[in-house]
């Protein structure tokens, strides 16, 4: 398809505009809206329902009745399966549609929504549905006497608060494990990209999920996101965004009602390169990715490069020759690489970056510059040490800061020097090198000869200020939306003092 293509079916998009409650659309409360813009070129896109904690309520309330009367947790692991399943097919029906809503909320180049953020949605509902019937409960060994089964039971009404990097993935990798589980869920989508959230769930609903089990309430974080948090009838809540904005949600559970926190929060991602590493234009393309893909709005972007003395400067030559590669320009256009960054406040924050590169007269080896609208170009930098706030900060933008060491010892040393844990890379073509590194490393993925986070059935989530209280993705995943129940059975009663 070409930029005129996406373009149209732009144009014909039907954009919703209000929250969804209990199976339908519904206005704010309050009758507040407020504006979504397309950051690629601060058009306004629609107007959303401005929810405050009369609608987190409402929801609440309707999510609790769905909850108690069973109409989704007591259907059978199949019939629920066979609901998901139908989601993920009509999302399917719809992928250019969804992916084309999805650029326009959050600048994301089109083609990286349809090749990669639709499908890996797609994906993970299907895995998650398919899990339902596959997991079984225990027993524990406890003799003759007596017979102990341990069960999952769904942890009741959840709260999942989303980010603005990948709203569709991370919608599916919260709501596919809650709902496989039985739990009715409310989710708070980012404010600035609650487009696609709100069209899963009428799918959803049309694809036989029940009144009030999936709810999606927009609008801030203050005057939404914190209720969820402070709700006494929410019994979990689950978190992707900022460390600063997760510390809250472990407040607000100790403020109300103890509720379960499950977050996963920022990063500053090593990529450790050593001077056994092999095919050097495969680890350039792998680098490159991890720091420049979805213009590095990513929390597992490769933030830092920590290259071996020896190698630097044929790693560095192979990652310049392919910098042309990293085309910027308008999301629509499928040949583009970088699109927009998310608001004009963000990309105030990444800009800031390049000018602190300046302030500490590093080397920019490519980019630097910044484009009218949120455009920033994709950029490297050398020379930055342990102590500039490019390797100790999470700049969540396309820039990579270059820093050289002479040993392993210092490369463990330079990757752990961080309050954060979420993932790294090892590139070495020496097996115990790569090994060492990677186990030595205190983050919760890390990627030998590649960058990535693994797929559907590898649990993600960090060390340290990276994350907190459980995982997404994979079997983990379900543990964080069920409880743990004992049956104990005592199988000796009826039979003293002689009784048959």
């Amino acid at each position: 398809m070409s930029s005129v293509d996406y373009q149209l079916i732009a144009k014909n998009l039907t954009l919703p505009q209000q929250a969804f409650i209990n199976g339908c659309a519904c206005p704010a409360q309050s009758g507040k809206t407020f504006a979504t813009t397309n950051p690629a070129n601060g058009e306004l896109l629609t107007t959303i329902a401005a929810c405050d904690a009369r609608d987190v309520d409402l929801a609440v309330s309707h999510a609790r009745e769905a909850f108690n009367d069973g109409r989704w947790r007591l259907q059978s692991p199949g019939e629920r399966k066979q609901v998901l399943l139908k989601l993920a097919d009509l999302l399917e029906a719809q992928s250019q549609e969804l992916a084309v809503m999805e650029s326009l909320d959050s600048g994301k180049p089109v083609n990286e929504c349809l090749t990669v953020d639709v499908p890996e949605t797609l994906n993970v509902l299907r895995w998650h549905a398919e899990t339902i019937d596959k997991l079984y409960d225990q027993t524990a060994p406890v003799g003759n006497n007596a017979m102990a089964m341990i069960i999952r039971e769904p942890v009741g009404v959840v709260g999942c608060v989303l980010p603005w990097n990948f709203p569709l993935l991370m919608l599916a990798w919260k709501i596919g494990p809650a709902l496989a589980a039985g739990c009715s869920v409310i989710v708070k989508p980012a404010e600035d990209t609650s487009l696609t959230a709100l069209r899963v769930a009428e799918l959803a609903f049309e694809a036989g999920l029940p009144a009030g089990v999936l709810n999606v309430v927009t609008g801030t974080g203050k005057e939404v996101g914190e209720p969820v948090g402070l709700h006494t009838d929410i019994d979990m809540v689950s978190f992707t965004g900022s460390t600063a904005t997760g510390r809250r949600f472990l407040h607000y559970a100790v403020e109300s009602n103890l509720k379960q926190v499950v977050l996963e929060c920022g990063g500053k991602n090593p990529a450790v390169v050593l001077d056994d590493a092999e095919d050097l234009a495969s680890v350039a393309a792998h680098i490159l990715n991890g720091a420049f893909w979805n213009m590095g709005e990513n929390c597992s972007a490769t933030s830092r490069l920590l290259v071996q003395q020896g190698i630097k400067k044929p790693l560095l030559e192979a990652m310049l020759a392919q910098m042309d590669e990293w085309k910027m320009g308008d999301p629509l256009d499928p040949t583009i690489r970088l699109g927009a960054l998310i608001n004009k406040t963000h990309f105030a924050k990444v800009s800031s970056y390049l000018d602190q590169a300046r302030l500490e007269k590093l080397k920019i080896l490519s980019g630097g510059d910044t484009r009218q609208g949120a455009y920033v170009q994709p950029t490297i930098i050398d020379g930055v040490t342990r102590d500039s706030k490019l390797f100790r900060e999470e700049i969540f933008g396309p820039v990579l800061a270059v820093t050289t060491f002479n040993t392993l010892e210092e490369a463990i040393e330079l990757a752990n020097d961080t309050p954060y844990g979420l993932a790294a890379s090892v590139y070495s073509g020496n097996l115990r090198n790569a090994l060492t590194l990677s186990k030595a490393i205190r983050a919760g993925t890390v990627t030998v000869n590649c960058f990535g986070e693994g797929d559907a059935t590898t649990p993600f989530g960090g060390y340290k200020e990276s994350g907190f209280g459980g995982r997404d993705k994979s079997v983990h995943a379900h543990d964080q939306y069920t409880e743990l129940k004992t049956l104990w059975i005592d199988l000796s009663a009826g039979q003293k003092g002689g009784a048959a």
